[in-house]
């Protein structure tokens, strides 16, 4: 798997430059995980499959979503394209490279988790920030103008909110300089993450349901049906911050609630 790994590489460093791979390989990988995840979940809503899944009864109207996806490419090719040409100069300040050897999977799970961690601190407060009276108003109400959200809508925000909330993505590889396959992988997962925590649909296969800690959909779609003031549930990946913070209470209390109806019914029967 390795040799395949490094041979795949091999063929991209010698086809193509450094700002080639950093910057337009970076956008096309993007791009091709975030509509190939999340378009399924528009399909899944239009055609009522999996209901029986869906966290919220109310569906979004064909023109809403496509309102998004309009919306997405403008932000996408306007805003995220550039954004990652003018961080180019800045990785490779940090020591980011894309040569061969490439780093080991220890390394790379390393800084993976290191990003993880980070990100979550630095989005929890700058969500927190972005939910105080004005900036709600005039900026992060873009993102929730869904508040039954699906996949996409979870990079459907104010351009202002994309390089705020964005920062808490690449600071982690700033700050280690990595191997352009590490930064690579870092930025699949998130993308599937976050997607996956817009989904609209909470499945007995979902992560959140074996990995202690990680947030997912059910976490997130509690976060988009409140009002601004009182929603709470700020995490991004992992809700440590959250549960520190108590700004989940809401969210966990409303957990019990179910589950005591859900067994006072089984009791009935």
């Amino acid at each position: 798997m390795a040799s395949v790994i490094e041979s795949a590489w091999t063929y991209l460093i010698t086809n193509f430059n450094d700002f080639q791979l950093a910057c337009l390989g970076s956008f096309f990988l993007h791009e091709s995980v975030f509509f190939l995840s999340g378009l399924p979940f528009i399909l899944l809503e239009r055609a009522g499959w999996l209901s029986k899944y869906k966290i919220q009864t109310k569906n979004n109207t064909p023109a809403a979503q496509e309102k998004c996806i309009t919306r997405l490419l403008l932000y996408h090719f306007c805003v995220n394209l550039p954004l990652m040409m003018a961080s180019y100069p800045v990785f490779k300040l940090m020591g980011m490279r894309n040569t061969l050897p490439l780093p080991s999977w220890k390394v790379i799970s390393m800084q993976v988790l290191f990003y993880f961690i980070l990100e979550d601190f630095v989005f929890y407060w700058g969500h927190r920030i972005l939910h105080t009276k004005w900036l709600y108003k005039h900026v992060h109400s873009v993102h929730h103008e869904y508040a039954t959200p699906f996949g996409l809508t979870s990079e459907y925000a104010h351009p202002a909110e994309i390089l705020f909330l964005g920062f808490a993505t690449i600071v982690g590889p700033i700050i280690t300089g990595p191997h352009l396959i590490t930064l690579w992988l870092w930025m699949i997962l998130r993308v599937l993450e976050t997607v996956e925590a817009h989904c609209g649909y909470h499945f007995p296969w979902s992560l959140s349901n074996f990995l202690p800690l990680y947030g997912g959909a059910d976490f997130h779609d509690y976060h988009h049906r409140l009002l601004y003031t009182k929603s709470g549930n700020y995490s991004s990946t992992f809700v440590y911050m959250d549960w520190l913070f108590g700004t989940d209470k809401g969210y966990r209390r409303l957990k019990v609630l179910k589950s005591d109806a859900c067994e006072a019914e089984g009791k009935e029967m």
